[in-house]
């Protein structure tokens, strides 16, 4: 049976996560609290706020703006995690 948890993104329970998926704290905070599902919705937002920030994951500058995205998204702390301004989604009329 799969491991359940009260996902923080979905706002119920939900099918876990196998291994935390980031290392350290955070990535323990987020096996405990978001679902399979609620990380996939992460990865969708995540390719989008790398692509719209021209930001890299092999910088460390960039690495702490996605962190911050993350628990914005994640968890709804800080000023982050929504889309940023002036998205539009491809096909999107202008």
């Amino acid at each position: 049976m799969p491991r359940t948890v009260f996902c923080q993104v979905l706002k119920q329970e939900a099918e876990g996560l196998d291994r935390p998926p980031h290392p350290g704290a955070l990535g323990e905070r987020i096996y405990q609290s978001v679902s399979r599902e609620g990380w996939n919705k992460w990865l969708q937002r995540l390719a989008i706020i790398i692509n719209e920030n021209h930001l890299s994951t092999a910088d460390p500058e960039s690495i702490s703006v996605i962190e911050k995205h993350m628990l914005g998204f994640l968890f709804g702390e800080g000023d982050f995690g929504r889309l940023p301004p002036g998205f539009r989604p491809p096909g999107a009329k202008k």
